[in-house]
């Protein structure tokens, strides 16, 4: 659970003027057994509207980790014995952390296969947005996808730059790469676009938005073209990039980011909404969800 821009709201120890964690790398008990019988049942509300949903949606792997993993619809899972089948198949575990994190710890987290996770619930009235990710986000949303070998790496691979990048002033871009494929990447599969990343794959609305909406672009995976993309942290996103395989992701945990960091810095940002001649468009969308929006904020402003 990474930290993420000044405006959200934030959780816990990680709530403006609260005591940080005692422990350096922010890790708490999750406190399992003090989960009430209501945070049990906002689980199993979200859990099965969303398995009810994902089917012909999420990708193979995400499908593959589910199924493996010790999660259910009755009870929020234990992080020890999701760590337990984690480490078996990829090395991972999942640590307990009460909110957002500074970035350094989120790194050196991933950097050895570590997923901080929120061992905290929303609320029954924010079943459909929260700013900042809870234990469903990154449980249900993040972990599946752990068990395939590709994005344990990827994501391992992501901490050690993240690193990287923050001695580079980089962070900016490098956290774009994440948002476009870790949180809300698509991918290209025989039958079809599927879901992969976690954002996605955690939102009831968000899943049938980014398949089905015509609305929002579709575009092909490029790492620079990415770095220079801004993105919606309040809203759909306005594009989608979209890797042709998963195993897309390997070159990218293995190549050298910092040329490509100056390339971007060097290049015009793109707003979310932006498809370039070079883009390698899978669809090209409308555009009217957002510009709806768009205007009625516009006539609030006016009336």
């Amino acid at each position: 659970m990474q930290s993420s821009p000044a405006d959200l709201v934030k959780h816990g120890a990680a709530a403006p003027g609260a005591t940080p964690p005692s422990r350096a790398d922010w890790t708490i008990d999750q406190g399992w057994a003090s989960y009430s019988a209501a945070d049990h049942a906002t689980w199993k509300t979200l859990f099965e509207r969303q398995t009810q949903l994902l089917p012909g949606r999420a990708c193979d792997a995400f499908v593959q980790g589910m199924r493996a993993l010790p999660i259910a619809a009755d009870r929020i899972p234990d992080f020890e014995r999701l760590s337990e089948v984690l480490m078996r198949h990829t090395g991972w575990q999942v640590v307990a952390v009460p909110g957002l994190v500074p970035d350094e710890v989120f790194f050196e987290h991933l950097a050895n296969r570590r997923f901080p996770a929120g061992n905290f619930i929303r609320s029954p009235q924010q079943l459909d947005y929260l700013q900042e990710p809870d234990v469903f986000h990154d449980v249900f949303g993040h972990v599946p996808m752990l068990m395939n070998p590709v994005i344990a790496d990827y994501i391992q691979a992501y901490g050690v730059g993240g690193l990287r990048a923050q001695k580079l002033g980089r962070l900016k871009e490098l956290a774009r790469v994440y948002w476009y494929t870790v949180e809300f990447g698509l991918v290209k599969q025989a039958d079809g676009l599927r879901i992969y990343g976690a954002g996605i794959a955690s939102s009831f609305t968000e899943t049938q938005f980014a398949l089905a909406d015509p609305s929002p672009n579709r575009l092909g995976f490029e790492l620079e073209r990415v770095m220079r993309t801004r993105y919606r942290i309040d809203d759909f996103q306005e594009s989608y990039f979209v890797l042709d395989d998963l195993d897309d992701l390997l070159a990218l945990a293995q190549i050298d980011f910092a040329p490509a960091y100056q390339r971007a810095a060097l290049a015009a940002e793109l707003e979310p909404s932006e498809v370039l001649p070079s883009d390698r468009v899978v669809t090209r969308g409308t555009g009217l969800y957002h510009a709806v929006k768009r205007e009625a904020q516009l006539q609030e402003v006016h009336a």
